[in-house]
């Protein structure tokens, strides 16, 4: 690139950070899930809370709801810019997340309210098929709190 016609926006890079595991669809891999996760935000020096937590529940409901018996499920983690995006694919596009107010006794069924509440923006969309993914992304902009 010339450098007289390349103004400071065209030099500016921003980092890009990428990891994607694949892990058995159980409860021990929903952990594993948000053990691997803390350890590569830590790496990227970003800050775990509330990632971890959004990781957690995103990565349980794979387990739980989008569960197939010998498939498995994927986190991906991608920063770009300010953005945090996390994602988790199931191989259930049959069942879409969806958020439920459940009787003030439940046991569960918080997961999505608490998804819904920690990050800035989150949904879902079809995979290739069979497969659905689950997103959130946060705002690591310094105004935010987050850098």
């Amino acid at each position: 690139m010339n450098q007289e016609t390349a103004g400071p926006q065209a030099q500016r890079v921003e980092p890009v950070h990428n990891f994607s595991v694949l892990l058995s669809s159980t409860p021990r891999g929903a952990r594993l899930a948000r053990l691997l996760a803390t350890e590569q935000l830590r790496s990227w020096e970003l800050p775990l809370s509330p990632a971890d937590q959004i990781i957690a529940e995103l990565a349980n409901n794979a387990a739980t709801h989008g569960r197939v018996p010998g498939r498995n499920l994927r986190l991906t983690l991608y920063v770009v810019g300010d953005t945090l995006r996390i994602e988790v694919t199931d191989t259930r596009d049959d069942r879409r997340p969806r958020l439920q107010h459940p009787a003030e006794e439940a046991e569960s069924g918080r997961g999505l309210l608490l998804v819904d509440a920690l990050a800035d923006r989150w949904g879902s969309a079809p995979g290739p098929r069979p497969r659905k993914i689950v997103w959130a992304e946060l705002d690591l902009s310094p105004d935010r709190g987050m850098t």
